[in-house]
Protein backbone atom coordinates (compact mmCIF):
# COMPACT_ATOMS: atom_id res chain seq x y z
CA UNK A 1 0.00 0.00 0.00
CA UNK A 2 2.86 2.45 1.04
CA UNK A 3 4.74 1.70 -2.70
CA UNK A 4 0.90 2.31 -4.34
CA UNK A 5 0.61 5.79 -2.41
CA UNK A 6 4.06 6.45 -3.46
CA UNK A 7 3.71 5.33 -7.62
CA UNK A 8 0.32 7.78 -6.93
CA UNK A 9 2.21 10.48 -5.46
CA UNK A 10 4.78 10.68 -8.18
CA UNK A 11 2.46 10.37 -10.93
CA UNK A 12 0.89 13.47 -9.55
CA UNK A 13 3.67 15.49 -9.38
CA UNK A 14 4.86 14.68 -12.55
CA UNK A 15 1.64 15.22 -14.25
CA UNK A 16 1.54 18.67 -12.46
CA UNK A 17 5.16 19.40 -13.57
CA UNK A 18 4.40 18.40 -17.34
CA UNK A 19 1.17 20.73 -17.25
CA UNK A 20 3.58 23.74 -15.82
CA UNK A 21 5.82 22.94 -18.40
CA UNK A 22 3.54 22.90 -21.17
CA UNK A 23 1.71 26.23 -20.02
CA UNK A 24 4.59 28.07 -19.54
CA UNK A 25 6.01 26.92 -22.94
CA UNK A 26 2.82 28.32 -24.40
CA UNK A 27 2.39 30.92 -21.96
CA UNK A 28 6.23 32.25 -22.84
CA UNK A 29 5.57 31.88 -26.75
CA UNK A 30 2.41 33.77 -26.90
CA UNK A 31 3.96 36.74 -24.51
CA UNK A 32 7.51 36.93 -26.12
CA UNK A 33 5.28 36.15 -29.95
CA UNK A 34 7.79 33.98 -30.80
CA UNK A 35 6.16 32.45 -34.03
CA UNK A 36 7.37 29.13 -34.53
CA UNK A 37 6.66 26.84 -37.70
CA UNK A 38 4.31 23.83 -36.92
CA UNK A 39 7.13 21.17 -36.73
CA UNK A 40 9.07 23.16 -33.93
CA UNK A 41 6.54 23.79 -31.97
CA UNK A 42 5.19 20.34 -32.37
CA UNK A 43 8.67 19.41 -31.86
CA UNK A 44 8.91 21.40 -28.72
CA UNK A 45 5.36 20.11 -27.23
CA UNK A 46 6.57 16.45 -27.49
CA UNK A 47 9.59 16.84 -26.17
CA UNK A 48 8.28 18.51 -22.81
CA UNK A 49 5.12 16.11 -22.81
CA UNK A 50 8.12 13.00 -23.16
CA UNK A 51 11.10 14.92 -21.09
CA UNK A 52 9.58 17.81 -18.76
CA UNK A 53 12.60 17.91 -15.98
CA UNK A 54 15.22 18.31 -19.29
CA UNK A 55 12.68 20.00 -21.73
CA UNK A 56 11.35 23.17 -19.46
CA UNK A 57 15.05 23.70 -18.69
CA UNK A 58 16.27 23.66 -22.48
CA UNK A 59 13.35 25.66 -23.43
CA UNK A 60 14.04 28.19 -20.83
CA UNK A 61 17.74 28.53 -21.94
CA UNK A 62 17.76 27.82 -25.93
CA UNK A 63 14.36 28.00 -26.98
CA UNK A 64 14.29 31.81 -28.12
CA UNK A 65 13.76 32.66 -31.44
CA UNK A 66 13.39 36.58 -31.71
CA UNK A 67 14.68 39.49 -29.74
CA UNK A 68 11.77 41.21 -27.87
CA UNK A 69 11.69 44.13 -30.55
CA UNK A 70 8.60 46.51 -32.22
CA UNK A 71 8.03 45.37 -35.19
CA UNK A 72 10.13 46.48 -38.83
CA UNK A 73 8.36 49.88 -39.54
CA UNK A 74 6.37 49.01 -42.97
CA UNK A 75 7.19 49.79 -46.08
CA UNK A 76 5.47 50.29 -49.64
CA UNK A 77 6.93 47.98 -52.45
CA UNK A 78 7.52 50.17 -55.86
CA UNK A 79 4.83 49.77 -58.45
CA UNK A 80 5.51 46.15 -59.96
CA UNK A 81 6.78 47.64 -64.09
CA UNK A 82 8.88 44.62 -65.21
CA UNK A 83 7.54 40.27 -64.35
CA UNK A 84 11.15 39.95 -64.53
CA UNK A 85 12.73 42.37 -61.67
CA UNK A 86 10.90 44.41 -59.29
CA UNK A 87 9.20 41.00 -57.29
CA UNK A 88 12.54 40.55 -55.84
CA UNK A 89 13.05 44.13 -55.05
CA UNK A 90 9.27 44.75 -53.70
CA UNK A 91 9.82 41.36 -51.46
CA UNK A 92 12.64 42.83 -49.41
CA UNK A 93 11.24 45.63 -48.96
CA UNK A 94 8.09 44.27 -47.50
CA UNK A 95 10.71 42.40 -45.08
CA UNK A 96 12.24 45.80 -43.87
CA UNK A 97 15.09 45.72 -45.79
CA UNK A 98 17.01 48.65 -47.06
CA UNK A 99 16.40 50.67 -50.50
CA UNK A 100 18.50 49.24 -53.86
CA UNK A 101 21.66 51.00 -53.31
CA UNK A 102 24.13 50.91 -56.53
CA UNK A 103 27.83 49.75 -55.89
CA UNK A 104 30.62 49.28 -58.18
CA UNK A 105 33.63 47.62 -58.66
CA UNK A 106 32.38 43.65 -57.35
CA UNK A 107 34.96 41.35 -57.60
CA UNK A 108 33.83 37.47 -57.07
CA UNK A 109 37.04 35.31 -55.80
CA UNK A 110 37.93 32.36 -57.74
CA UNK A 111 39.28 30.76 -55.17
CA UNK A 112 40.52 30.88 -51.51
CA UNK A 113 43.78 32.74 -52.72
CA UNK A 114 42.16 35.31 -54.56
CA UNK A 115 39.62 35.59 -51.43
CA UNK A 116 42.86 36.27 -49.22
CA UNK A 117 44.33 38.03 -50.92
CA UNK A 118 41.45 40.55 -51.88
CA UNK A 119 40.71 40.31 -47.57
CA UNK A 120 44.35 41.90 -47.50
CA UNK A 121 43.99 44.46 -49.58
CA UNK A 122 40.66 45.75 -47.88
CA UNK A 123 42.75 45.69 -44.68
CA UNK A 124 45.63 47.01 -45.94
CA UNK A 125 44.45 50.01 -48.04
CA UNK A 126 41.75 50.81 -44.88
CA UNK A 127 42.65 54.31 -43.64
CA UNK A 128 40.03 55.44 -41.74
CA UNK A 129 38.24 52.62 -39.98
CA UNK A 130 38.38 49.26 -40.14
CA UNK A 131 34.81 47.00 -38.69
CA UNK A 132 34.98 43.03 -38.50
CA UNK A 133 32.27 40.69 -37.92
CA UNK A 134 32.91 36.70 -38.22
CA UNK A 135 32.22 33.87 -36.73
CA UNK A 136 35.68 32.11 -35.97
CA UNK A 137 39.14 33.73 -36.33
CA UNK A 138 40.96 30.50 -36.69
CA UNK A 139 44.70 29.21 -34.35
CA UNK A 140 46.69 29.06 -37.86
CA UNK A 141 48.77 31.37 -40.34
CA UNK A 142 45.27 32.86 -41.51
CA UNK A 143 44.32 33.57 -37.42
CA UNK A 144 47.55 35.09 -36.72
CA UNK A 145 47.89 37.28 -40.14
CA UNK A 146 44.73 38.36 -39.64
CA UNK A 147 45.38 39.77 -35.74
CA UNK A 148 48.96 41.29 -36.41
CA UNK A 149 47.72 43.53 -39.50
CA UNK A 150 44.61 44.85 -37.50
CA UNK A 151 47.52 45.81 -34.72
CA UNK A 152 49.44 47.04 -37.27
CA UNK A 153 46.67 48.75 -38.47
CA UNK A 154 45.38 49.99 -35.08
CA UNK A 155 48.69 51.66 -34.38
CA UNK A 156 49.04 53.96 -37.60
CA UNK A 157 45.63 55.56 -36.30
CA UNK A 158 42.91 53.54 -38.07
CA UNK A 159 39.83 52.96 -35.76
CA UNK A 160 39.99 49.03 -35.43
CA UNK A 161 36.46 47.14 -33.85
CA UNK A 162 36.95 43.14 -34.36
CA UNK A 163 33.24 41.73 -33.30
CA UNK A 164 33.41 37.65 -32.62
CA UNK A 165 30.83 35.20 -32.14
CA UNK A 166 30.66 33.70 -28.03
CA UNK A 167 30.83 30.26 -29.42
CA UNK A 168 32.50 30.57 -32.48
CA UNK A 169 35.60 31.61 -30.19
CA UNK A 170 35.26 28.52 -28.62
CA UNK A 171 34.65 26.57 -31.37
CA UNK A 172 37.95 27.89 -33.18
CA UNK A 173 40.66 27.59 -30.72
CA UNK A 174 40.82 30.88 -31.44
CA UNK A 175 44.67 32.69 -31.46
CA UNK A 176 44.80 34.90 -28.26
CA UNK A 177 43.09 38.31 -28.64
CA UNK A 178 44.95 40.00 -26.12
CA UNK A 179 47.45 41.55 -28.23
CA UNK A 180 44.31 43.25 -29.98
CA UNK A 181 42.88 44.69 -26.51
CA UNK A 182 46.92 45.68 -25.92
CA UNK A 183 47.24 47.08 -29.10
CA UNK A 184 43.78 49.37 -28.83
CA UNK A 185 41.26 47.62 -30.67
CA UNK A 186 37.85 47.54 -29.75
CA UNK A 187 37.08 43.93 -29.43
CA UNK A 188 33.21 42.45 -28.42
CA UNK A 189 32.14 38.94 -28.17
CA UNK A 190 28.46 38.44 -29.29
CA UNK A 191 26.49 36.12 -26.55
CA UNK A 192 28.94 34.65 -24.57
CA UNK A 193 28.46 31.25 -23.92
CA UNK A 194 27.87 31.79 -20.83
CA UNK A 195 26.11 34.92 -20.28
CA UNK A 196 22.61 34.93 -18.57
CA UNK A 197 19.78 32.96 -20.39
CA UNK A 198 17.09 35.35 -18.66
CA UNK A 199 17.04 37.10 -21.86
CA UNK A 200 16.79 33.93 -24.37
CA UNK A 201 19.44 34.75 -25.73
CA UNK A 202 21.94 31.63 -25.50
CA UNK A 203 20.81 30.14 -28.58
CA UNK A 204 20.87 32.76 -30.86
CA UNK A 205 24.52 32.91 -32.54
CA UNK A 206 25.85 35.64 -35.13
CA UNK A 207 27.00 34.25 -38.34
CA UNK A 208 27.16 36.97 -40.04
CA UNK A 209 30.84 37.55 -41.99
CA UNK A 210 31.74 41.03 -43.18
CA UNK A 211 34.67 43.58 -42.78
CA UNK A 212 33.72 46.98 -43.78
CA UNK A 213 36.80 49.60 -44.14
CA UNK A 214 36.57 53.31 -43.91
CA UNK A 215 32.01 53.55 -44.47
CA UNK A 216 31.57 56.89 -45.37
CA UNK A 217 34.67 57.91 -47.05
CA UNK A 218 36.16 57.73 -50.33
CA UNK A 219 37.67 54.65 -49.99
CA UNK A 220 35.05 52.30 -48.39
CA UNK A 221 34.99 49.13 -49.04
CA UNK A 222 33.32 45.70 -48.38
CA UNK A 223 34.81 41.97 -48.09
CA UNK A 224 31.92 39.72 -47.75
CA UNK A 225 30.45 35.79 -48.17
CA UNK A 226 30.48 32.57 -46.28
CA UNK A 227 34.16 32.49 -45.47
CA UNK A 228 35.34 32.46 -41.75
CA UNK A 229 38.64 33.36 -40.87
CA UNK A 230 40.61 30.37 -41.19
CA UNK A 231 43.45 28.50 -42.97
CA UNK A 232 40.30 25.61 -44.38
CA UNK A 233 38.39 28.46 -45.72
CA UNK A 234 41.49 29.86 -48.08
CA UNK A 235 44.44 27.98 -48.00
CA UNK A 236 44.03 24.75 -46.78
CA UNK A 237 46.25 22.84 -43.53
CA UNK A 238 48.63 20.52 -44.13
CA UNK A 239 48.01 17.73 -45.81
CA UNK A 240 44.44 18.91 -46.46
CA UNK A 241 42.98 21.22 -49.01
CA UNK A 242 41.17 24.03 -48.40
CA UNK A 243 37.26 24.40 -48.56
CA UNK A 244 35.38 26.00 -51.93
CA UNK A 245 33.77 28.97 -50.64
CA UNK A 246 31.89 31.75 -52.31
CA UNK A 247 32.92 35.72 -51.23
CA UNK A 248 33.03 38.79 -52.64
CA UNK A 249 34.32 42.04 -52.28
CA UNK A 250 32.88 45.36 -53.62
CA UNK A 251 32.83 49.48 -53.46
CA UNK A 252 30.38 52.27 -53.63
CA UNK A 253 27.48 53.65 -51.68
CA UNK A 254 25.94 50.09 -50.89
CA UNK A 255 28.59 49.93 -48.13
CA UNK A 256 26.66 51.87 -45.67
CA UNK A 257 24.62 49.09 -45.36
CA UNK A 258 26.58 47.08 -44.07
CA UNK A 259 27.95 49.26 -41.99
CA UNK A 260 24.98 50.55 -40.59
CA UNK A 261 24.45 46.50 -39.81
CA UNK A 262 27.43 46.37 -38.03
CA UNK A 263 26.53 49.43 -35.79
CA UNK A 264 23.48 47.18 -34.62
CA UNK A 265 25.19 44.69 -33.88
CA UNK A 266 27.79 46.28 -32.22
CA UNK A 267 25.52 48.26 -30.22
CA UNK A 268 23.54 44.67 -28.87
CA UNK A 269 26.23 42.76 -27.96
CA UNK A 270 27.48 45.81 -26.22
CA UNK A 271 24.10 45.96 -24.24
CA UNK A 272 22.87 49.25 -26.16
CA UNK A 273 19.95 49.31 -28.32
CA UNK A 274 20.25 50.68 -31.26
CA UNK A 275 18.10 50.13 -34.92
CA UNK A 276 19.32 49.93 -38.44
CA UNK A 277 17.71 53.43 -39.98
CA UNK A 278 16.09 52.27 -43.37
CA UNK A 279 15.06 54.18 -46.35
CA UNK A 280 11.48 54.51 -47.24
CA UNK A 281 10.74 53.85 -51.01
CA UNK A 282 12.07 56.69 -53.36
CA UNK A 283 10.53 57.25 -57.01
CA UNK A 284 12.34 56.94 -60.25
CA UNK A 285 14.46 54.46 -61.75
CA UNK A 286 16.15 51.80 -59.38
CA UNK A 287 20.31 52.04 -60.01
CA UNK A 288 21.33 49.70 -62.92
CA UNK A 289 24.27 47.98 -60.84
CA UNK A 290 22.29 47.42 -57.11
CA UNK A 291 22.23 45.70 -54.25
CA UNK A 292 20.29 45.35 -51.24
CA UNK A 293 21.45 44.05 -47.62
CA UNK A 294 19.29 40.88 -46.36
CA UNK A 295 19.29 40.89 -42.38
CA UNK A 296 18.18 37.47 -41.11
CA UNK A 297 17.68 36.72 -37.80
CA UNK A 298 16.44 37.10 -33.92
CA UNK A 299 16.81 40.63 -34.64
CA UNK A 300 14.57 40.88 -37.73
CA UNK A 301 10.45 40.81 -37.25
CA UNK A 302 10.24 38.38 -40.40
CA UNK A 303 12.36 35.64 -41.63
CA UNK A 304 14.06 37.72 -44.11
CA UNK A 305 16.17 35.15 -46.29
CA UNK A 306 14.21 31.95 -45.86
CA UNK A 307 10.69 34.28 -47.14
CA UNK A 308 13.04 35.56 -50.03
CA UNK A 309 13.75 31.85 -50.90
CA UNK A 310 10.15 30.89 -50.83
CA UNK A 311 9.19 33.58 -52.79
CA UNK A 312 11.96 33.39 -55.38
CA UNK A 313 10.98 29.50 -55.57
CA UNK A 314 7.62 30.17 -56.68
CA UNK A 315 8.72 33.09 -58.98
CA UNK A 316 11.18 31.39 -61.00
CA UNK A 317 10.68 30.53 -64.48
CA UNK A 318 13.39 29.24 -65.55
CA UNK A 319 15.70 28.22 -63.46
CA UNK A 320 16.61 27.69 -60.06
CA UNK A 321 20.28 27.53 -59.17
CA UNK A 322 21.61 26.83 -55.20
CA UNK A 323 24.69 26.01 -53.53
CA UNK A 324 25.05 25.18 -49.58
CA UNK A 325 27.04 22.56 -47.49
CA UNK A 326 23.97 21.91 -45.28
CA UNK A 327 20.37 21.37 -46.56
CA UNK A 328 17.81 20.11 -44.55
CA UNK A 329 14.98 23.02 -45.15
CA UNK A 330 11.43 23.64 -43.35
CA UNK A 331 8.56 21.63 -45.47
CA UNK A 332 7.31 24.85 -46.71
CA UNK A 333 10.74 26.02 -48.47
CA UNK A 334 10.76 22.13 -49.95
CA UNK A 335 7.55 22.39 -50.92
CA UNK A 336 8.14 25.48 -53.34
CA UNK A 337 11.36 23.49 -54.64
CA UNK A 338 9.19 20.65 -55.43
CA UNK A 339 6.45 22.39 -57.34
CA UNK A 340 9.46 24.89 -59.17
CA UNK A 341 10.37 21.62 -60.11
CA UNK A 342 6.94 19.97 -61.00
CA UNK A 343 5.95 23.03 -63.45
CA UNK A 344 9.18 22.51 -65.73
CA UNK A 345 11.74 25.03 -63.54
CA UNK A 346 15.16 23.59 -63.77
CA UNK A 347 15.98 23.42 -60.34
CA UNK A 348 19.98 22.55 -59.59
CA UNK A 349 21.28 22.00 -55.66
CA UNK A 350 24.86 21.42 -55.46
CA UNK A 351 26.00 19.97 -52.16
CA UNK A 352 29.03 18.54 -50.69
CA UNK A 353 28.63 14.70 -51.02
CA UNK A 354 29.72 14.54 -47.29
CA UNK A 355 29.99 17.67 -45.08
CA UNK A 356 31.89 18.09 -41.82
CA UNK A 357 28.59 17.67 -40.22
CA UNK A 358 27.05 14.13 -39.98
CA UNK A 359 24.06 15.06 -38.70
CA UNK A 360 23.33 17.26 -41.49
CA UNK A 361 24.04 15.15 -43.96
CA UNK A 362 21.98 12.01 -42.10
CA UNK A 363 18.81 15.07 -42.15
CA UNK A 364 19.06 15.90 -45.52
CA UNK A 365 18.47 12.53 -47.13
CA UNK A 366 14.11 12.97 -47.03
CA UNK A 367 14.44 16.22 -48.23
CA UNK A 368 16.86 15.19 -51.21
CA UNK A 369 14.66 12.23 -52.02
CA UNK A 370 11.34 14.70 -52.17
CA UNK A 371 13.30 16.88 -54.47
CA UNK A 372 14.03 14.20 -57.07
CA UNK A 373 11.13 12.66 -57.15
CA UNK A 374 10.12 16.18 -58.01
CA UNK A 375 12.68 16.09 -60.91
CA UNK A 376 14.97 18.63 -59.31
CA UNK A 377 18.86 17.62 -60.37
CA UNK A 378 20.53 16.58 -57.42
CA UNK A 379 24.36 17.61 -57.84
CA UNK A 380 27.72 16.33 -55.17
CA UNK A 381 31.23 17.42 -54.90
CA UNK A 382 33.80 15.02 -53.76
CA UNK A 383 35.30 17.86 -51.62
CA UNK A 384 33.52 20.22 -48.87
CA UNK A 385 32.01 23.04 -50.29
CA UNK A 386 31.23 25.69 -47.78
CA UNK A 387 28.81 28.62 -50.33
CA UNK A 388 26.07 30.10 -49.95
CA UNK A 389 24.64 30.87 -53.16
CA UNK A 390 21.14 30.84 -55.07
CA UNK A 391 20.36 32.36 -58.20
CA UNK A 392 16.60 32.93 -59.82
CA UNK A 393 16.48 33.27 -63.26
CA UNK A 394 18.45 36.70 -64.48
CA UNK A 395 16.43 37.79 -61.98
CA UNK A 396 17.97 37.93 -58.50
CA UNK A 397 21.42 36.29 -57.10
CA UNK A 398 21.53 36.02 -53.01
CA UNK A 399 25.14 35.69 -51.59
CA UNK A 400 26.85 35.88 -47.93
CA UNK A 401 26.59 33.20 -45.14
CA UNK A 402 22.89 31.92 -44.43
CA UNK A 403 22.88 27.94 -45.17
CA UNK A 404 19.44 26.46 -45.96
CA UNK A 405 18.85 24.86 -42.54
CA UNK A 406 16.47 25.83 -39.98
CA UNK A 407 18.82 27.18 -37.60
CA UNK A 408 20.48 29.35 -40.24
CA UNK A 409 16.62 30.48 -41.15
CA UNK A 410 15.23 30.48 -38.11
CA UNK A 411 17.91 30.80 -35.73
CA UNK A 412 21.03 32.44 -36.42
CA UNK A 413 21.96 36.06 -37.46
CA UNK A 414 22.98 35.73 -40.74
CA UNK A 415 23.16 38.09 -43.74
CA UNK A 416 22.77 37.50 -47.39
CA UNK A 417 23.27 40.58 -50.26
CA UNK A 418 20.85 40.23 -53.06
CA UNK A 419 22.12 41.58 -56.39
CA UNK A 420 19.30 42.73 -59.23
CA UNK A 421 21.47 43.60 -61.88
CA UNK A 422 22.20 41.06 -64.56
CA UNK A 423 25.78 41.39 -65.33
CA UNK A 424 26.22 40.43 -61.73
CA UNK A 425 23.55 37.27 -61.72
CA UNK A 426 25.04 35.91 -64.61
CA UNK A 427 28.44 36.28 -62.64
CA UNK A 428 27.25 34.18 -60.12
CA UNK A 429 25.73 31.81 -61.93
CA UNK A 430 29.05 31.48 -63.71
CA UNK A 431 30.53 30.63 -60.75
CA UNK A 432 28.06 28.16 -60.02
CA UNK A 433 28.59 26.46 -63.16
CA UNK A 434 32.34 26.31 -62.38
CA UNK A 435 31.24 24.80 -59.17
CA UNK A 436 29.51 22.05 -61.16
CA UNK A 437 31.99 21.03 -63.52
CA UNK A 438 33.34 18.69 -60.65
CA UNK A 439 30.16 17.22 -59.54
CA UNK A 440 28.30 14.49 -60.44
CA UNK A 441 24.78 13.65 -59.97
CA UNK A 442 23.32 12.16 -57.31
CA UNK A 443 20.26 9.24 -57.21
CA UNK A 444 19.36 9.16 -53.98
CA UNK A 445 18.23 5.57 -52.76
CA UNK A 446 14.87 4.44 -50.64
CA UNK A 447 15.50 4.36 -46.69
CA UNK A 448 14.87 1.16 -45.89
CA UNK A 449 13.07 0.88 -42.09
CA UNK A 450 15.80 1.92 -39.29
CA UNK A 451 17.03 4.51 -41.89
CA UNK A 452 13.79 5.88 -42.05
CA UNK A 453 13.29 6.07 -38.33
CA UNK A 454 17.03 7.25 -37.36
CA UNK A 455 16.36 10.05 -40.21
CA UNK A 456 13.60 11.24 -38.59
CA UNK A 457 15.30 10.87 -34.77
CA UNK A 458 18.26 13.54 -36.08
CA UNK A 459 16.03 15.63 -38.19
CA UNK A 460 13.30 16.21 -34.63
CA UNK A 461 16.57 16.26 -32.23
CA UNK A 462 19.12 18.46 -34.11
CA UNK A 463 17.06 20.75 -36.52
CA UNK A 464 13.45 20.97 -35.07
CA UNK A 465 14.03 22.13 -31.51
Amino acid sequence: MFHGLTLAYWLTVHGLVTVVAVLLYTITAHVLQQRRHPTAAIAWVLFILLMPYLALPAFLMFGSRKQARPRNRPLLALPATDAEGPWAIQTALALGQPQPAPYDDLRIHADGAAALAALWQTLDGAQHTIDLCTFIIGRDAVGHALVDRLIKKTRAGVQVRVMLDGLGSLMSRRPSLRPLRAAGVQLTLFVPPLHSPLKGRTNLRDHRKLLVADAGFDTQHLWCGGRNLAAEYFDGKPGTPPWRDLSFDLGGSFVRQASALFEHDWAFANGRKRHIEIEGPRPGAVPIACAQMIASGPDQADDTVYSMLVTAAYRARRRVALVTPYFVPDAALLTALCLAARRGVQVDLLLPARSNHRMSDIARRRSLRALADAGANLWVVPHMIHAKLAVIDDTLALAGSANLDSRSLFLNYELMVAFHDREAITRFASWFEHEMASAERLEPKPAGLFADIAEGLVLWMGFQL
